[in-house]
Order: structure tokens, then sequence, then C-alpha cells
């Protein structure tokens, strides 16, 4: 399979690599897919392209058959894992949703930077990055997803999400192919 294309403006946006979420039992050990995101960061900040890590801060009002926590999180429960090297020009985008484009300034923040293709990568595969994702493609952004730098709570709805939607929004890439990718074009 070839390799992605890389747009011009091109960013990376990182859900949820928190320390409250990356402490949930996970498919995939969490300090793989850190270990993965903390590299695409790094590989994208070289090129000079955006960086964007998303945190969620809360939950949006409304009706739901899940059950709401009903204990307090931690202090440090938003706060990004260490190993994504926040930098002062990352944009940092805080979310109450399962998504981070609706109610948040993300789209906004990219058009301004007129970035036209977005890899995605985080936790949980098949709740905020596909969220995102989906809301990306309806966006017009090409949607580029990092399997190995992704997982999820759930085998079967990881698979679901890597194997089945993620090929009908965009493409299905490793993250040693796109530092390949971002490296070849320096």
């Amino acid at each position: 399979m070839p390799l992605t294309q890389l747009d011009s403006t091109a960013a990376l946006i990182v859900i949820d690599l928190q320390k409250g979420i990356a402490r949930l039992p996970t498919v995939h050990p969490a300090g793989e897919i850190i270990g993965n995101a903390a590299r695409l960061a790094r590989a994208f900040r070289e090129r000079n392209l955006p960086v964007v890590l998303v945190n969620v801060t809360g939950m949006a009002s409304g009706r739901t058959d899940a059950v709401r926590p009903k204990f307090s999180f931690p202090p440090d429960w938003t706060e990004l894992v260490p190993e994504l090297e926040q930098q002062p020009g990352d944009l940092l985008i805080s979310k109450q949703r399962v998504g981070a484009f609706l109610g948040t300034s993300l789209d906004a923040d990219l058009r301004q930077r007129g970035v036209t293709q977005v890899f995605m990568a985080g936790i949980s595969t098949s709740a905020g990055v596909e969220s995102t994702a989906r809301n990306a493609y309806d966006l017009g952004y090409n949607v580029v997803l990092v399997a190995d730098a992704m997982t999820d709570m759930n085998a079967d709805a990881h698979g679901h999400s890597v194997e089945t939607f993620f090929p009908r929004i965009g493409e299905v890439e490793t993250t040693d192919r796109v530092v390949e990718v971002l490296r070849a074009r320096v």
C-alpha cells in the first residue's frame, strides 16, 4: 500500500492522552500508545506543523443511559501525560463532549492555520478519536488515522473502528509510516 500523501499543512490531533484516562484499562498498553503519539508529536513539531492536544474536562449535559460517575476525579485527572512534552506552540483544546470539534474552537483554529489534513491518535478509538475523525471528515479535512497510536477499552469496538469504519472516512496508517512521510518532506 502506498504511503499517505502529506498535504502542505497537516496537523496532529491527540485525543484524551491525559493522566486520568491513561490510567484506565485498555486493549493495548497505554504506554505504547502514548509513546507512539509522542513520536508523532515530535515529528510534526520538527516540520513546524500544528500539534493539537485535546483533553476532556467534563461531560455535556443531556440524558443518557450511560451511568455518570458518582465520584470526584483526582486533581490531576485532566492533565496531559508528560510524555507528550507539551510545547508553548501546541494548541490545547479542552472539551466536554465526546468529539473535539463541537463546542470548541478547534475548527476555527485549524482553518486559521491553513490546515487541510488531520492525523488522529489517542484514547479511545471508538469514542473520542472516532467522533473527532467523523467531524473532521464532515468538515472537509483529509483524515489519517494512526492505528497503532490509539486504543480503546473494548477490543471489538477498537477493531470495528480501525478495520471497518475508518477506511470509509480516511486513510489508516502506522506511526512508523507517518514519521517516514514527515521526515521525507524535510
